[in-house]
């Protein structure tokens, strides 16, 4: 298994975009799949093919369901909407195969009817064409190894709901071609998705994990009830195995896919004879448990994680996935709260072997580790690195949460700079976002609500935050960031804090820290206005008012180093701006700095909210004193303080709340 790459987007794509994809099969998943290609390529021509033309006729109308929802939410406008349902065609004539630049199968689960379909598929479609199929468990080996041309033939394996849950594991399988394995590596990225490359074994990487779990759980019932066993499994996941296995009516999947892994890996994976004589689950929705005893509650809890590590330990010893793939699949496609390899650390050694031990006792014959446990945990969780021409490329890899940083990557980051500046290979560092939407949006509030109202932690907790940051600030090797989207908040300020800035064209800037009734605490007040005093006004009304600021006035202002237009451009750009500045980085100016006005104006950001006026009076205020200051540690100081003290407002607490409560703040009776 290679992937080459660890970011996609790195890959040179090997063929252009598609214009014309078929899918066959308009069932559930199929037209869930056409519904995000459309999305993401609205000019696409896209092909629905079923054998049953009212499932073709109810998938066109699940897209005009879909578009009207969008509009109506605001994700999509009008002219959008039309376009995503526009030149979508559907038929019941494989001959419309004849000129695709994709086939991608959504079929039933069955191996014969697979093989017979891509039989068809490989004699109509042109010989140019990927083909590849949604299966969840078949192996490629299995449905692939009658075609003529197998290079171009893989499992490209989506989960429910394909149009939104961004994870699909894409399968390396000898046959496949490099160039067409980086192809759909780099397509799912660059359109949104979170692709996953997984070994061809049965039931790849994260069905082995979630079919398990759901069969353990079956098992279960034996001694608790469906509704027990999801209120202890939503310590660990957003929804119960139950709950889930109702919403998508589940039960002969997990029937069809662990008869599958029994067939090849034994009888102890044979599926629970529940499945077969129930429908449906009585279980509780997210958020609501039933009273559980603490005995029964230890066992479930015990055998939940005990299948679940089991599974993990044996994805890895057999190099069926990769450990961060692992993990973060885990949170994204199948609702963790925390990955298994990140729950097996923070549990410590001790108790992940008690509880494989107890498994073991109770389940013998299931994966038991091939390594010391430590081991399993040694990867890094929140960055990928890739080497071009001795720049080493770090891409932050928190898809979730839009690449925003929290200490663990925070720590990842300064631990590989450390590692890596004195490496005489090394020249130097860009650091970009994954995907095609953000560098990074900011950080994770954190810890930071439990310090609302005291103003030492909150001003010591801004001096934490600041630890990669001034780390830059002393580098000898130059970091360039590369803004792959937007940059916002404390993302925007580790990008300030790089040596050099390139962006693409459709990039752009916030500090929108204001809006939510605090300051920002990391340098925002003081280092944009030492590195470029010449777009001091334009930082005012950043930091007063929220304002953005594109990446094309950035340039103007040269706050940016360079523009691209494209990923490939911008990251040739970045490696090029690191060459340069290889003789020598600059630095922020230790002198004090004389600003424009700062004229106090309408207590309101440019897109109209209401803001704090005494939160904005402590913004002005750190902004001229930490100017006035002699040293960039003391400015820096300034700020730190500053943050304590907006912490201590009642409109941080206001903002904070409406925060995590997904509101807008109201600060007309905080002052």
């Amino acid at each position: 298994m290679t992937s080459a790459l660890a970011n996609p987007l790195l890959a040179t794509p090997a063929r252009p975009l598609p214009r014309h994809i078929a899918i066959i099969g308009a069932g559930t998943i199929g037209p869930d799949i056409g519904y995000y290609l459309k999305s993401a390529l609205p000019q696409l021509r896209l092909t629905l093919i079923d054998i049953d033309e009212s499932a073709t006729k109810r998938a066109e109308q699940r897209f005009r369901d879909y578009a009207a929802k969008a509009v109506a939410r605001g994700k999509m406008n009008e002219a959008q909407a039309t376009a995503v349902c526009e030149n979508l065609h559907t038929t019941t004539d494989y001959q419309a195969l004849a000129n695709c630049d994709w086939v991608l199968e959504a079929a039933t689960e069955n191996l014969q009817l697979k093989r017979r379909i891509f039989a068809q598929v490989e004699a109509i479609a042109p010989t140019t064409a990927l083909i590849t199929s949604n299966t969840s468990s078949l192996p490629a080996a299995r449905i692939f190894s009658a075609l003529k041309c197998p290079e171009r033939a893989t499992v490209t394996h989506f989960f429910a709901p394909a149009w939104k849950n961004p994870v699909v594991e894409v399968i390396d399988w000898a046959p496949l071609a490099r160039e067409n394995l980086h192809f759909l590596r780099w397509f799912f990225c660059a359109t949104g998705k979170v692709p996953l490359v997984t070994a061809d074994a049965v039931c790849f990487m994260l069905d082995r994990i979630f079919d398990n779990w759901c069969n353990e759980a079956a098992l279960l019932l034996a001694g608790a009830t469906a509704a027990e066993i999801d209120s202890v499994a939503s310590e660990f996941v957003h929804a119960g195995p139950f709950f889930v296995l109702n919403l998508a009516r589940g039960n002969p999947i997990i029937v069809e896919t662990n008869t599958l892994q029994a067939e090849e890996e034994g009888a102890v994976y044979e599926p629970a004879a529940i499945f077969r004589s129930v429908e449906n689950w009585i279980t509780v929705k997210p958020g609501k448990t039933v009273p559980v005893s603490p005995e029964k509650a230890a066992a479930i809890r015990d055998r939940l994680l005990g299948i679940l590590f089991s599974q993990a330990v044996d994805i890895l010893d057999r190099h069926i996935g990769e450990p961060a793939d692992l993990d973060l699949g885990c949170r994204l496609a199948l609702g963790f709260r925390q990955g298994p390899l990140e729950l097996m650390t923070q549990l410590g050694e001790g108790e992940t072997r008690r509880i494989l031990q107890r498994l073991a006792i109770e389940r013998a014959g299931l994966p038991q580790p091939r390594r010391p446990l430590a081991a399993y945990g040694d990867f890094l969780k929140h960055l990928r690195l890739d080497l071009r021409e001795g720049v080493r490329i770090i891409t932050l890899c928190r898809p979730e949460a839009m690449n925003a940083l929290h200490d663990q990557l925070t720590d990842e980051i300064l631990a590989v700079l450390r590692r890596e500046e004195n490496d005489p290979a090394i020249r130097g560092f860009v650091i970009t976002g994954y995907g095609a939407r953000a560098f990074c949006a900011g950080a994770d509030i954190g810890r930071f609500p439990a310090m609302l109202g005291d103003a030492v932690a909150a001003t010591q907790y801004a001096r934490d935050c600041s630890r990669l940051l001034r780390h830059l600030d002393g580098m000898n090797k130059p970091v360039v960031a590369a803004l792959n989207g937007m940059a916002l908040g404390g993302g925007l300020e580790l990008a300030m804090r790089c040596h050099g800035l390139v962006a693409l064209e459709s990039a752009w800037m916030q500090f929108p820290e204001i809006t939510l009734g605090i300051v920002p605490g990391i340098g925002a007040m003081v280092v944009p206005y030492r590195r470029w005093p010449q777009a001091a006004e334009v930082f005012h009304g950043m930091l007063r008012r929220a304002e953005k600021l594109k990446a094309a006035e950035a340039r103007e202002l040269h706050v940016l180093d360079g523009l691209a237009r494209d990923l490939d451009e911008l990251l040739a750009l970045a490696c090029a701006r690191v060459n340069t500045l290889a003789e020598g980085v600059p630095r922020i100016a230790e002198d004090s700095v004389t600003l424009p006005a700062l004229v106090s104006g309408d207590a309101q950001s440019a897109s109209g909210q209401a803001l704090s006026r005494e939160v904005l009076t402590l913004l002005e205020a750190a902004v001229r004193n930490a100017a006035g200051q002699q040293s960039l540690e003391a400015a820096l100081e300034i700020g730190y303080r500053a943050f304590g003290a907006s912490a201590c407002t009642a409109a941080a607490r206001e903002g904070i709340s409406a925060f995590q409560e997904g509101r807008k703040p109201d600060f007309s009776r905080t002052g």
